[in-house]
């Protein structure tokens, strides 16, 4: 009588556990934060709020997560590489389903991506890139092709400048140093500059995307440099800081110097269209929708490309009071 107790107990035991989906739920117990109902989670990691740029790139995809049902770990690096390391291996430890990160800087990235890697993770690389040899360490790259924009902003300064028949000095604030922004905008504006020897940078010092160090750092440009001619800011948020100093040493933003940036933000916009600057490269931030749809594709194993550029354009005053009214960020 005990043993049939015994086994009456076991198969009303089991009864329970399929009719209430037990075993699915023991059987996927160790594969991740979304197991259990099916929804994909993502660590997502930003570089910070070191701008109107990143604070639109991190609204975007926040809004974009809730859209497509995917849950979002957010992460703030306060533009910190360690504190990014940090937070992937944190989303590792929490075996999170996709892994996105904004790379503070370029280099120093192999070990955590080989982490991520053996784990099982897909990783992502959103805005910017890194400089590892090993591409099979992450699954593709969503952004902008940041050389094209400087090459862009120089371009445009060479047309403009084509009749000058002496020296025109320029001053570059220049992003985050060893970012892939701050690096690859350096680069392409310099090869469109290289056609025309009369452009000549006399100045070029980062001032971290931040507005406050763009006008600190251009406050130390009108002081170091009798004549300043051009200034190109890597991007709007720098530019509308050295607006400040501009103004302030008794000069004429768009007229006297003529500002060239990247970004075209809503702030920049406005400047643009009042001709306190003169041109702007766009960069758009809006990833979160593309950045959702890749997350799906790797999670479930399909091919993506390897590299995925956002469109964009460049603006002059009349382009940026007709694009403003409707201008998202």
């Amino acid at each position: 009588m005990r043993t049939r107790r015994t086994v009456r107990t076991l198969v009303t035991v089991v009864a329970t556990v399929l009719l209430t989906g037990g075993v699915a739920a023991c059987g996927n117990s160790d594969t991740g934060g979304s197991a259990d109902d099916g929804k994909i989670t993502l660590g997502f990691s930003q570089v910070g709020a070191e701008s109107g740029w990143r604070t639109a790139n991190t609204t975007s995809i926040k809004e974009a997560a809730t859209r497509a049902g995917i849950e979002l770990k957010f992460d703030d690096a306060q533009q910190k590489q360690e504190n990014q390391i940090k937070a992937i291996r944190n989303f590792i430890q929490q075996k999170v389903d996709v892994i996105a990160f904004s790379p503070v800087v370029e280099s120093g990235w192999d070990t955590v991506l080989k982490e991520a890697k053996d784990a099982g993770i897909p990783v992502i690389l959103t805005d910017r890139s890194v400089d590892s040899a090993d591409k099979s360490l992450y699954k593709t790259f969503l952004g902008s092709d940041f050389v094209k924009e400087g090459r862009l902003a120089g371009e445009w300064l060479v047309e403009q400048t084509r009749g000058a028949s002496g020296p025109v000095h320029i001053v570059e604030l220049q992003g985050t140093t060893g970012s892939a922004p701050a690096n690859d905008r350096k680069e392409g504006f310099a090869q469109a500059i290289a056609t025309n020897p009369n452009l000549k940078i006399v100045a070029s010092q980062s001032g971290d995307f931040k507005r406050a160090d763009g006008k600190q750092v251009m406050e130390q440009f009108l002081k170091a440099n009798p004549k300043i001619d051009v200034l190109f800011a890597h991007n709007d948020d720098m530019g509308l800081g050295a607006l400040e100093a501009i103004t302030a040493a008794g000069k004429v933003p768009g007229r006297d110097i003529t500002i060239i940036t990247i970004d075209a933000v809503k702030d920049g916009m406005q400047a643009l269209a009042e001709g306190r600057f003169n041109f702007i490269a766009e960069c758009s931030p809006l990833l979160g929708p593309q950045l959702m749809d890749l997350a799906k594709k790797v999670h479930a194993g399909e091919e993506v490309p390897a590299r995925i550029e956002t469109e964009e354009t460049t603006f002059t005053q009349e382009q940026a009071k007709e694009a403003l009214p409707n201008r998202r960020y």
